[in-house]
């Protein structure tokens, strides 16, 4: 506070109404200037206290708001953020990069983002193949006979051409309370020709707790004017790709091909500091769990000093279940229900079919825990998905 001396050398700030008036002795002119002083502290000390009574229950109110899950809209920037007390956890994205809406990034109760940030936001040191890979999304390989999963900008023009894309047509719903967030949209899936085939409707459900971060996608899918068949195809379904920190180690390059016989490479790179591992509800590890079913599979790893668990659990009520796992030590963490023929070594042969208007719903729960996560710790919260999603 800004202080006015008096004559005698006292700060009017550390005065009070005794030490002011009345001073005898003081002639008139000095009784004045004490008493204007006076009221020049007077009138700030009140302005001080005013204003703190009328600004505490805007900053009280404005955290009782950004308390709890809240979901916001911004079509302008093609996004839908999520925030838990105040704080971002994910957001739901529609970039015209890329060729399906995808939840990016994705972060644990402690902040830290689990998802590569390739294509979107890449980083130093992470892996730079499968473009189509980004954030977590959910289509699939083989759609009367349209690959929807490959697609993205950075094929030739002539092979977009070729391939399927999910449009985000609107957002029904999109709301937040102290426990929970809802965010319902609706989307097609459209041919090469530009005609849909599928009509989508997502309900994603946004759960905070601490050291638990949690989504739930319920998607169903439901087939226009022609019969619509997801031939057996290992590419799909639902699926995140990993930061490199929650990759599994590997020491030798690899190569992949899609089901249209492109290839692609993935690198040896630096293993420091990559940690991932997979385990899954029925007992298998490591590389092991790819190509097996499991009604859920974790992959742990650290990042810093941080211990993270992601875990993907399967609805009984799903097609396919107990699904089959598209897991690889590379960082791309998918469950497929529909590719049986492929990971089965053609013993099992499902071709599922919708026909005309007819529906499929799929449910499934994404926890990201922080600290040490054991598979009994994850049975009792699949124990509690079954019970909570019907």
């Amino acid at each position: 506070m800004r202080h006015f001396d008096l004559p005698g050398g006292n700060p009017v700030g550390a005065m009070n109404a005794r030490d002011i008036w009345p001073l005898r002795g003081c002639t008139l002119h000095q009784r004045r200037s004490q008493a204007k002083a006076f009221s020049l502290v007077l009138g700030f000390r009140l302005s001080i206290f005013l204003c703190a009574l009328l600004t505490t229950p805007f900053i009280e109110s404005t955290q009782a708001q950004e308390r709890g899950v809240r979901v916001i809209k911004n079509e302008a920037s093609r996004r839908v953020d999520v925030f838990v007390d105040g704080q971002p956890f994910t957001a739901y994205v529609w970039p015209e990069k890329l060729k399906v809406p995808v939840l990016y990034p994705l972060r644990t109760a402690q902040g830290t983002i689990v998802t590569r940030g390739f294509p979107l936001e890449p980083r130093p040191g992470e892996r730079v193949d499968h473009p189509h890979h980004a954030g977590f999304w959910l289509n699939y390989g083989n759609v009367n006979g349209v690959d929807f999963w490959n697609n993205s900008v950075a094929l030739p023009p002539e092979q977009q051409q070729k391939m399927g894309t999910v449009v985000l047509r609107r957002i029904t719903r999109a709301t937040g309370s102290k426990d929970r967030g809802q965010l319902d949209v609706e989307t097609e899936w459209l041919m090469p020709d530009g005609q849909p085939i599928l009509r989508e409707a997502t309900t994603f459900i946004f759960r905070a707790a601490p050291d638990l971060r949690a989504v739930d996608r319920i998607t169903t899918l439901t087939a226009l004017d022609k019969r619509v068949l997801f031939h057996d195809d290992k590419e799909g379904m639902l699926g995140m790709r990993v930061r490199r920190e929650l990759e599994q180690p590997s020491n030798e390059p690899l190569v992949f091909t899609d089901s249209s016989g492109r290839p692609t490479t993935v690198k040896v790179l630096d293993n420091t500091g990559v940690t991932g591992q997979y385990r899954s509800s029925e007992g298998k590890i490591g590389d092991a769990v790819w190509g097996t079913r499991a009604r859920w599979t974790m992959l742990t790893g650290k990042v810093g000093q941080e211990s993270i668990a992601l875990v993907i659990l399967d609805h009984p009520r799903n097609t396919g279940f107990p699904t089959y796992w598209h897991a690889r030590g590379y960082g791309l963490f998918a469950a497929n229900p529909l590719g049986q023929e492929i990971f089965s070594n053609g013993k099992e042969k499902l071709n599922f079919t919708l026909e005309p208007k007819q529906s499929v719903t799929f449910r499934y729960r994404l926890l990201i825990l922080s600290g040490p996560t054991t598979p009994e710790q994850v049975e009792t919260q699949y124990r509690k998905f079954v019970s909570e999603v019907r």
